[in-house]
């Protein structure tokens, strides 16, 4: 049978066979791919580094509607803070530059001498681009293995957390701008009020202020009706005798 009975068999009876379009993003990849791959400095010490010395970073996708954008972000390692962020339509690496721009904009002042980078070896983190951005910043770059999720785990357990909470609603919007207001709206949350156990039950933002200053936000004392005082302690620390107070109320 040749192309020609196969093309009108195809219309007599309104047949077509869609072909799939070489993603452009693949194409793109290849051409900023270089073969510059930094040392992984980090090696999963990632509990060891105090606030604003080691960043790490990474990109992911946002599924709404039938469509799609893209998320950058940049975490402190110790605090578990979003420094900065950078949601795109497109994958171009202008936005993860972007990232690296805003968390500079924002925390210049208080980032350390050799703030070090890491993120895995996506050809956005290996592009020519990208490497002159933290060059001319003075910031050190690490990299995770090829294939190793791990070297990068409080990044990826960002993102699955984020996704838990977001996806659900996300994928029900019709337009960019919803998209970008929920992710806004959620970092906001994140920094601000969401309470982390490996944090000493503080936000990310509580959790900075309290390594800076040494005095723990909760550790204050709630005068009650009938008079008796409570007091909220460090969960690191010894619980209070109220021993005292309750002896003089008897």
């Amino acid at each position: 049978m040749n192309l020609k009975k196969i093309y009108r068999l195809m219309n007599k009876y309104n047949l077509s066979c869609p072909v799939r379009r070489e993603n452009p993003y693949r194409r793109m990849s290849k051409a900023m791919k270089t073969s510059h791959v930094a040392p992984n400095v980090v090696a999963r010490n990632f509990s060891c580094y105090p606030p604003r010395q080691v960043v790490l970073t990474d990109i992911t996708y946002l599924f709404y509607k039938e469509n799609v954008c893209y998320l950058s972000t940049i975490l402190d390692v110790c605090t578990h803070e979003v420094l900065a962020y950078k949601l795109s339509r497109n994958l171009k690496v202008d936005f993860v530059i972007d990232t690296v721009n805003e968390l500079i904009r924002k925390h210049n002042v208080v980032l350390d001498d050799s703030l070090i980078v890491h993120s895995d070896q996506g050809c956005h983190y290996t592009s020519h681009a990208f490497i002159a951005k933290l060059r001319d910043a003075n910031f050190v770059q690490s990299m995770s293995r090829k294939g190793n999720c791990w070297d990068n785990a409080p990044q990826e357990s960002f993102f699955g957390h984020m996704k838990d909470e977001i996806s659900s609603i996300v994928i029900e919007q019709t337009s960019y701008e919803e998209v970008e207001k929920i992710v806004t709206d959620w970092m906001d949350y994140y920094n601000n009020d969401r309470y982390q156990w490996d944090l000493r039950k503080l936000s990310p933002v509580e959790f900075y202020q309290y390594r800076l200053s040494g005095v723990y936000p909760l550790q204050e004392r709630a005068k009650f009706s009938n008079g008796y005082t409570a007091c909220r302690e460090d969960p690191t620390m010894e619980t209070w005798s109220d021993n005292e107070n309750v002896s003089s109320h008897t």
